[in-house]
């Protein structure tokens, strides 16, 4: 098959699809065709001598690359100047995040290409592959970036996030025990932060009781619950999820006026829709923005910021579900899989995973093979 890595384009996105050793296992290994743009590496460390001697054919533009490839491999969403270079039966791979973008999801049914999105590739226990690797580097980016905003050069409260000694540290407060929300807990209450950790799921709460250190408290999570929290919280962690839907409003408007002035909030959850229903996408150039005296951090894709780490352990997660596609075309290997057949979001001009299609209120198709 031939597989396409173009360079990413959505602002700040220093992510690749893949790495020179996954490009090597494609090509040596199971005989693929791999086509790398010029460049597409180089913010992850990755330079094109490093493709070529993998096996990589290099080629000079985003176009040639959609031109040739039978599936496109990517990190982010294509943006609006890809749309026109995507064609009828072409196989993407990527994060999409449909149910936050219309303009998106409409634009890849009018395309005709079959959409497979990393986020919604799901195992039999419920756990998310793809999404995994990616939210474990949010997940720890958030209490970073969220210790840095909490600076009084940032205009947060000017607290440090584990204190010391005979100066108490921070509250930090995380909505959503999964992926996410385990790593930011870890991260907070390994700087020495006071962390409260919320989830709906019993089971999950007695599990991250059991393992968490003695400064995080596990906490059945709802309105209530997180009213009573947001007067003393110094930094609030947005990690709620629901697959390939859009991510439920936790935190109103109206709930900011229980916070101080200078608490910061990151909404990790940014790319299904946000958990603060004063959420708006933001970038790494221009991170933040303050409501009500509370600041925003709501960058779109966290992960970009350290595309070292990240495109490793995105390619360690991607590889060997490409190879499977690559082997066997997607529709025997979402057959076959699956994992895979959960990854399917939009097929020959048709939503066909129902979450999307509720989220954006349009027609559902279930897909039989």
């Amino acid at each position: 098959m031939k597989i396409g890595i173009p360079t990413e384009i959505k602002s700040q996105e220093s992510r690749v699809a893949m790495t020179p050793a996954g490009v090597m296992e494609l090509v040596h290994r199971y005989g693929h065709q791999v086509y790398v743009q010029k460049g597409a590496g180089a913010a992850s460390q990755f330079s094109d001598e490093a493709y070529i001697s993998s096996g990589a054919i290099m080629l000079d533009t985003i176009e040639e690359v959609y031109q040739t490839a039978e599936m496109i491999v990517k990190v982010k969403e294509p943006i609006e100047r890809e749309y026109p270079l995507i064609r009828k039966g072409q196989l993407l791979f990527t994060y999409f995040h449909f149910a936050s973008s219309k303009t998106l999801t409409e634009a890849m049914m009018k395309s005709g290409a079959t959409c497979i999105a990393y986020e919604t590739v799901m195992e039999k226990d419920g756990s998310l592959p793809l999404l995994t690797p990616m939210s474990e580097v949010a997940g720890r980016m958030s209490i970073q970036q969220g210790a840095k905003y909490l600076e009084k050069p940032q205009n947060g409260k000017g607290i440090l996030l584990g204190g010391v000694p005979g100066v108490r540290p921070a509250n930090v407060v995380i909505i959503g025990g999964g992926v996410v929300g385990t790593q930011a807990a870890y991260m907070a209450a390994g700087l020495g932060a006071n962390v409260t950790i919320l989830d709906i799921n019993l089971h999950r709460l007695r599990y991250l009781d059991d393992v968490m250190p003695a400064n995080v408290v596990a906490q059945y999570s709802n309105k209530y619950a997180i009213s009573e929290l947001l007067p003393t919280a110094d930094l609030v962690i947005g990690a709620a999820l629901s697959v390939g839907a859009k991510a439920p409003h936790l935190i109103t408007r109206d709930m900011l006026k229980l916070m101080q002035r200078g608490t910061v909030m990151v909404d990790v959850s940014v790319d299904q829709g946000g958990c603060f229903e004063t959420t708006h996408p933001t970038t790494h150039t221009d991170p933040v923005y303050e409501v009500d005296g509370v600041l925003h951090y709501c960058v779109a894709n966290i992960p970009g910021a350290v595309p070292m780490t990240s495109t490793r352990a995105l390619t360690n997660a991607t590889l060997p579900y490409v190879i499977k596609l690559a082997e066997l075309g997607w529709k025997e290997a979402c057959r076959k899989y699956q994992d895979l057949r959960f990854g399917l979001n939009v097929v020959d001009g048709k939503i066909v995973f129902k979450g999307v299609a509720d989220s954006l209120d349009l027609p559902y198709t279930e897909y039989t093979f």
